[in-house]
C-alpha cells in the first residue's frame, strides 16, 4: 500500500463570526495527484495557508509524511513544496541565484545545491537560463524556475496555488504533463488548486470545496457525470462548457 503523503483531518477555520472551513478532511496518497476545485469564498484559501503554515488551524491536524504540522512545522515543511499563484521570485536576481537563496534556507550544502539546481534546469529544458535575470524570462520560463525550485529539497507533498494563471494553453498544458509525470515517477502526492476544468482532467481525483466542506471527492469521471447536466459552483462559467 502507498504511504500517506498529505493527511489532513478535521480542519476548522474561523475569521471573527465567519467560519472559513467547517471540518475539512482528506488524505493524498504518493504518486497521486488530486484536484482541488472551489468557488470564491469556499475556503480554498484558507486550507492552502493553513497547509503551508501561515496560519494555524482552530481544530483538526495536518501531517506531512508522516509529520505533524503543529508539533514539527519544520520537519513537516521541509517535505512540502510550494508554487504560489503569484510569482515568489526575486525579478531582480538571476535564476541561479533565487534557487540558491531557496536551497541555502533548506541548509542544502552548496555542492548538493548546485547539482540539484543544474539536474533540475535541465530536466525543465532550461540550462541555459542559469545566468539570466529572471525579469527577462517569460511568464511560462518563470513557472518552470519556480517549480524546479519547489522540488530542490526533495519534498513528499507539492502544492500547486493556482500555478498555471496567466499562462498560455501550451505552457499550461507542459506544466500539467511536468507535475503528472513528476507524481507518478517520484511517488510525490501533489495538490492541484486549478478553476480550470480542463486541468482536473489528468488528476486522478477532484476534491471540490464550498462553503467551507468538502462537498466532492471521487475521481475526474465521476465529476463531469455527476455535474454534466447542471452547473458545478467550482468552476466558472466558460469552463461549465467543457463539462457538458
Amino acid at each position: 500500500m502507498l504511504p500517506s503523503m498529505l493527511n489532513v483531518q478535521g480542519l476548522c477555520k474561523t475569521y471573527g463570526s465567519k467560519p472559513a472551513l467547517k471540518g475539512v478532511s482528506f488524505t493524498i496518497m504518493g504518486g497521486e495527484m488530486v484536484a482541488l476545485l472551489g468557488p470564491n469564498g469556499a475556503g480554498k484559501s484558507t486550507l492552502l495557508q493553513l497547509l503551508t503554515g501561515l496560519f494555524s488551524p482552530d481544530q483538526g491536524t495536518i501531517e506531512v509524511f508522516g509529520q505533524d504540522l503543529r508539533a514539527n512545522p519544520s520537519q513537516a515543511l521541509a517535505g512540502m513544496g510550494v508554487v504560489f499563484q503569484q510569482s515568489a521570485l526575486d525579478l531582480d536576481l538571476t535564476v541561479n541565484a533565487n534557487l540558491l537563496f531557496h536551497t541555502d534556507l533548506h541548509g542544502l550544502p552548496r555542492r548538493v545545491a548546485q547539482q540539484r539546481i543544474a539536474d533540475g534546469l535541465t530536466a525543465m529544458g532550461l540550462q541555459d537560463k542559469t545566468r539570466e535575470v529572471v525579469r527577462s524570462l517569460s511568464g511560462g520560463t518563470r513557472r518552470k524556475v519556480e517549480l524546479v525550485r519547489a522540488l530542490l529539497h526533495q519534498p513528499r507533498v507539492l502544492l500547486m496555488d493556482e500555478a498555471t494563471v496567466g499562462l498560455d494553453p501550451e505552457s499550461r498544458a507542459n506544466m500539467l504533463a511536468m507535475v503528472r509525470e513528476l507524481a507518478t515517477q517520484n511517488q510525490v502526492g501533489v495538490l492541484w488548486a486549478t478553476h480550470m476544468i480542463e486541468e482536473i482532467k489528468v488528476t486522478d481525483r477532484v476534491l471540490s470545496l464550498e462553503q467551507g466542506l468538502i462537498r466532492f471527492d471521487g475521481t475526474p469521471t465521476e465529476y463531469f457525470e455527476k455535474f454534466k447536466n447542471h452547473s458545478s459552483p467550482s468552476v466558472s462559467n466558460a469552463a461549465q462548457e467543457s463539462v457538458k
